[in-house]
């Protein structure tokens, strides 16, 4: 599920890298780079309303930062995000593996929908291995690796659709995840491999908080419940 954080592999990347030679307009190229590289990436749509980064010290905000749903998926979007904040070793940018510090995405509101041949995560995932390919991620392993030695995803509004509730959503629980040293065992990572890390703890925790055979019978029950309501009220 490189899918639902594939902001971060931008961020990370362009947060960082442009972070040392880029100042003057560092906040606009990381924006416009979030929304174009991200929307090619994905075939959904993508912006951000902010980006403030301090070229001086490594520290940054992207606000309001939002991912959509590729074609097919009924509800407004997959992933939107109120602040994600990122904190770069600027000392590190130099070296072989590039060291984040902290990488907080806050308040993540995610809708989790399933749809006739999967879910719009899976989707998101297939377009992102779609546009990489098998060269794009033999460069990857070549390129940047990155350690992140903390990486926390909190206060999340998680809901879940399916196909069968046009469009509509029910609120489930998605408790904090907290990642320590994302990395460091194996002498960095790449930003799709960051990205796999991110999209396994998220997948689990979505996988179990939104069960679409309960999903579906709590929905019948509702819709018998409301049934025979109506049926009460004809007699």
């Amino acid at each position: 599920m490189k899918k639902i954080l594939f902001p971060l592999l931008i961020i990370t990347l362009l947060g960082v890298g442009a972070l040392y030679w880029l100042a003057d307009n560092l906040d606009e190229i990381v924006a416009d780079a979030i929304a174009h590289h991200g929307s090619a990436m994905t075939q959904a749509r993508v912006g951000v309303e902010k980006v403030e980064i301090a070229p001086k010290n490594g520290k940054g905000v992207i606000s309001g930062l939002l991912l959509g749903n590729p074609k097919g998926f009924k509800t407004p979007f997959a992933l939107r995000v109120e602040r994600i904040e990122i904190d770069v070793d600027l000392s590190s940018i130099t070296k072989d593996v590039t060291v984040i510090r902290m990488l907080i995405i806050d308040k993540p509101d995610i809708i989790y929908e399933k749809g006739e041949s999967g879910t719009n995560f899976d989707a998101i995932q297939k377009n992102i291995a779609a546009y990489l390919g098998p060269k794009g991620n033999a460069h990857q392993r070549g390129g940047t690796r990155l350690i992140i030695e903390e990486l926390t995803i909190c206060n999340a509004n998680a809901r879940a659709s399916a196909d069968f509730m046009g469009g509509k959503t029910i609120s489930i629980p998605l408790p904090d995840i907290a990642l320590k040293n994302v990395g460091k065992a194996s002498g960095g990572v790449t930003p799709g491999e960051l990205g796999q890390e991110i999209s396994r703890a998220l997948k689990a925790r979505l996988s179990v908080a939104g069960n679409f055979e309960r999903l579906r019978k709590s929905a019948g029950e509702t819709l018998d419940k409301a049934g025979n309501s109506i049926k009460g009220l004809l007699k």
